[in-house]
């Protein structure tokens, strides 16, 4: 029997070893999305462009931590907090190199529009995920999309490696693009800190507009280029809103098992404790040229 494209088939549910992990049932939006949603889109000023990334390190929050907005070259922005009780910020360092060796899993994250996902170079290894290129499918409200999510070491969008080490933090970084493409349609960041409790995330998403680029080639000619594929993106983003509302459904439904989940299938290697300083960007680059 084929598998459903999004949750578990009953095969699934019977035979599988995530099986109990699963949960058809989304957590409710926290209350500091639905205030954004409510509050609609922001104004673009309050809320950075990618290039002031490393500010999130910075003691001050962002004017806007929950919102979304266009930028005036059709850029969405989007910005969402996750409150994540008893989960660790390593915890999602692992679940980034564990979840896409099958798709089972990445249908655990969210059941509603997860798909697909594998890596591109073909291994199923506990091999760090920066460097490498996650394939995914998955619904972005009643669309399907297909992205490639090319993991980067934090430094590529200016944070400080040892900062977030010492302070025991975690930084998710990626460049998303069009899979079987030259096309760089934007970026992405989550920030994991521990708090009193638990831990949050601070994830943000700029997609289309002045972050799509063709390859990694520079000059005036493919600034041009980019300029003008950039225009054309407003076709193919999703709407803001849409993503806002994916990005804290599948954050605080995998939050809500993440520790048990960690703890029956981590396995500590050497591998797994790879520093994300070094892994080669040559590599991440290199997948979608």
């Amino acid at each position: 029997m084929k598998s459903p494209e999004t949750g578990f088939s009953k095969a699934e549910l019977s035979e599988s070893p995530y099986a109990r992990f699963y949960n058809p049932t989304l957590p409710p939006l926290q209350e500091q999305v639905v205030e954004a949603l409510l509050t609609g889109p922001v104004a673009h000023e309050l809320m950075y462009p990618v290039e002031r990334s490393s500010s999130m390190l910075d003691d001050e929050l962002w004017p806007v931590e929950n919102g979304y907005t266009v930028s005036p070259l059709g850029a969405i922005r989007v910005a969402c907090l996750t409150k994540m009780p008893k989960v660790a910020p390593h915890m999602w360092d692992w679940w980034f190199h564990w979840h896409s060796n099958e798709s089972q899993r990445y249908r655990l994250w969210h059941p509603k529009s997860h798909c697909s996902a594998h890596w591109q170079d073909g291994r199923n290894d506990l091999t760090h995920y920066v460097g490498r290129t996650s394939l995914i499918t998955e619904f972005m409200g009643s669309k399907k999309a297909y992205g490639a999510i090319s993991f980067v070491p934090p430094s590529t969008l200016g944070l400080n490696e040892k900062t977030l080490a010492d302070r025991g933090e975690v930084a998710v970084c990626a460049r998303i693009s069009l899979p079987k493409t030259p096309i760089n349609a934007g970026w992405l960041l989550h920030h994991i800190r521990p708090v009193k409790g638990g831990s949050e995330m601070r994830s943000r998403v700029w997609l289309g507009g002045e972050n799509v680029q063709l390859g990694y080639r520079k000059g005036p000619i493919f600034k041009a280029i980019n300029l003008i594929m950039g225009q054309f993106s407003r076709l193919m983003t999703p709407m803001p809103s849409d993503l806002l509302v994916h990005n804290a459904q599948e954050m605080s439904h995998l939050a809500s098992f993440l520790p048990e989940l960690y703890k029956e299938f981590h396995v500590s290697t050497d591998k797994d404790s790879q520093s994300t300083n070094q892994a080669p960007i040559k590599a991440v680059e290199g997948a979608v040229v």
